[in-house]
Order: structure tokens, then sequence, then C-alpha cells
């Protein structure tokens, strides 16, 4: 009675293994690319000029004070300038950010815009300044714990608005001087296929 009990079990655990074990199945077609990209080729096949690109990032990882944060340079007008700050505070309680919202107005007076939702779910405020030399500057204070679409926590975002679009404008000129058929590709995207299902699923 033990030994087909324990005969039992054991065949009970391999039907287990077997049912939430992947199947791995060669006779399939197996998909390898999608979009006109493919899995296993090589990055230089394909012509990529993506405004994007006009601007490089690092990551800061456990910053004091911060959990994470990308500060974003530039590549062509001002290459390695800093344009853009994006720090993400340790503490992403609505408590801390009540704290720094009113550290914020006290040092720098009332928002000039809320560019949060209507709902409250993100809450964001912006101040707009002008520094020393001119430069047009964005500060930006945000707050969020449900819109999985935005930064989850407290956010704290500045930027050079007028040098990021400069950043943009150089970049885009440089790809099309370098390589214009490229360039007007990307810029003027030919139209999808009779049949757009086989660009839009994998094959």
């Amino acid at each position: 009675m033990k030994l087909q009990l324990k005969s039992f079990a054991i065949l009970f655990t391999l039907l287990i293994i077997i049912t939430i074990t992947p199947v791995w199945a060669e006779e399939k077609e197996t998909p390898l690319g999608v979009g006109g990209f493919k899995l296993g080729t090589s990055i230089d096949e394909y012509e990529f000029i993506s405004y994007k690109n006009y601007l490089k990032q690092v990551v800061i990882d456990k910053y004091p004070g911060f959990r994470k944060g990308v500060i974003e340079y530039g590549v062509c007008e001002r290459p390695g300038e800093i344009v853009k700050i994006k720090l993400k505070y340790q503490d992403s309680s609505r408590k801390f950010y009540k704290k720094l919202l009113k550290r914020f107005k006290k040092k720098f007076g009332k928002p000039d815009e809320f560019a949060g939702d209507s709902f409250g779910i993100v809450v964001c405020w912006k101040w707009y300044f002008v520094d020393k030399d001119g430069n047009r500057v964005s500060l930006l204070l945000q707050h969020n714990l449900k819109n999985t679409n935005e930064v989850i926590g407290n956010m704290v975002k500045m930027q050079y608005p007028d040098r990021v679009e400069a950043e943009r404008k150089c970049f885009n000129k440089a790809c099309e001087t370098h390589n214009p058929d490229a360039f007007n590709k990307i810029q003027n995207p030919p139209e999808p296929d009779k049949d757009t299902w086989q660009s839009l699923i994998p094959r």
C-alpha cells in the first residue's frame, strides 16, 4: 500500500512538472521577427534615424536621497553638456511630496502651471525661469502612485527646453547631411503594405 502511494505521488509530481514546463516545440513554425525586424540579424542592417537619438543618457542609481535618475546630455550642438535632469526621490509617499511641494513653493514661489491630470492621480506642478545668461529653464515636481504609464513615486525634472530643441535640430541636420536617403525615409515613411497584418504579426 505504501509503495502504491509513493508511486502515485511520484507520478503526480511528474504530471505537475510537465504541465508547468514550457514546451519548446521545434515542429511549430518559429517566429523570428516582427515589424520588419528579425532576431539574430545585425543592427547595422537597419537604418535608424530618430529624433530621440539627439540626446544620450546616463543612469544614476541609489544617489543620496534619490532612488534613481537619468541625466541627459547633448551630442551635437553642445556635446557632453547636460540639458535634462530627472531624479526619483527615495521616499515615494504622498506625505513626502506635500513636504517637498511646500519647500519648493517657499523657495521658488507659486507654480506657473499644473501639469497633472484632472483626477488627481498624477499631481504635477511646473515652474518656469530664465537664468542669468538668458536661458529658459523648466522645473517640474511630480507625484504618482497609480498611473503605471508614468513614473511611480515622487520625481523632480529640470531642463533647458531651448537647448534640447537645438540638439534635436542639430542632430537631424547632421543626419540629413550624412545620409539624406535614410533621413528622408524616416521623415516620410512609406505607406503600409496592402496586407498590413504581415508586419503586425510575428513571422
